[in-house]
């Protein structure tokens, strides 16, 4: 998302919802942040499946030498064991295997999904081995910059979100989603409010 974006949908949050208005007067806005699309974005997304930045960093810049163009085509044409030495788990050589598999047959279609509606993107994401709702959310908010996406399974957001509210128990995935109902159409830059409020906002 694009700092103007950002900033017109923060001045809509603020109005529609006085919490927000109160919290990012101290936090002040979020920072923009903006993701690579494509099977390059999907490839680097099961990389950083359950590890840290630093480490996923280490991983991607060891198989860039061995896949300097990270395409489909190169995925599977590359040995396992090549994928298993770089970093990835056997399990992570599977999912990347399947991604370029799925990507070849035309199963699936990185650019198709820029056409398609938020519902039959996620759909389509989440039809792929290693990728859940949350990743499928993530790459709507970061790469295709769609403005109304809130993935309430982020266990930061919901902590954030219960601070925001003055909540005693943090919400469930569904609370989550119910309490931002209002902030539709610009959950996706409330999102991205509620982790700029996570890291600076007192426990």
């Amino acid at each position: 998302m694009t700092p103007t974006v950002i900033h017109q949908g923060m001045q809509a949050l603020a109005k529609a919802d006085p919490d927000i208005a109160r919290a990012a007067s101290w936090v002040g806005t979020p920072p923009a942040r903006e993701r690579e699309k494509g099977f390059a974005a999907f490839f680097a997304t099961i990389v950083s499946q359950q590890v840290s930045t630093a480490a996923a960093s280490a991983i991607m810049q060891r198989l860039h030498h061995q896949l300097p163009e990270l395409s489909a085509e190169a995925v599977m044409a590359i040995d396992a064991q090549c994928l298993r030495d770089g970093g990835l788990s056997w399990r992570k050589v599977e999912y990347v295997k399947g991604l370029a598999a799925a990507t070849l047959a035309g199963d699936f279609d990185a650019q198709a999904l820029e056409s398609m509606d938020d519902a039959a993107a996620i759909q389509a994401i989440t039809a792929l081995r290693g990728f859940g709702r949350w990743s499928a959310e993530i790459y709507l908010m970061f790469s295709l910059k769609r403005t109304d996406i809130f993935p309430a399974d982020d266990l930061a957001l919901r902590v954030a979100l219960g601070r925001l509210k003055g909540l005693e128990e943090r919400p469930t995935s569904g609370q989550a989603r119910a309490l931002v109902e209002h902030w539709a159409p610009w959950r996706s830059v409330g999102a991205l409010f509620l982790w700029h409020y996570y890291r600076g906002a007192p426990a």
